[in-house]
């Protein structure tokens, strides 16, 4: 099926509810593996639309529900409010990945946004690394403008 890099519909709602508080609760991010079954994107409202289709990547030292993203930042550039993370780190690990989802673990695994990686990426014994863009209008992993 496929991947859409998108931030969720069903976050946009719950943000505008006071369901999240991103810089307290503890978002993770999981892979989604190569030509996974379901589609991902902006109609995804779950970690658990990954995990029933079996769509989670598999692999030695990727742990299943993913990392937990820290250091959170929420912040304004110019107009436009950002929320960044520091990067993180699936060490000597050997996975395959074209995407993935964050999600929101302490809201009921309720999902932030899906970024498809454009293309399957692979670590072979190291590290499958997660590099957050730059942290503004632009860029940012998570934006409202």
């Amino acid at each position: 099926m496929a991947i859409t890099t998108a931030m969720c519909n069903s976050f946009k709602e719950e943000l505008l509810g006071g369901v999240h508080d991103l810089d307290s609760d503890v978002i993770k991010i999981a892979l989604i593996k190569t030509t996974p079954t379901g589609t991902y994107g902006a109609a995804t409202s779950n970690y658990s639309n990954v995990t029933v289709n079996s769509d989670e990547a598999v692999g030695t030292n990727y742990t299943a529900a993913g990392n937990t993203l820290t250091s959170p930042v929420i912040s304004l550039d110019g107009s436009t409010a950002i929320l960044d993370f520091a990067d993180t780190t699936w060490s000597s690990a050997t996975v395959s990945a074209d995407g993935c989802i964050i999600y929101n673990s302490t809201r009921a695994n309720r999902a932030i946004a899906v970024i498809d990686f454009g293309g399957t990426k692979t670590s072979t014994n190291g590290d499958f690394v997660i590099q957050m863009p730059a942290a503004n209008a632009s860029n940012a992993i998570v934006r409202i403008a």
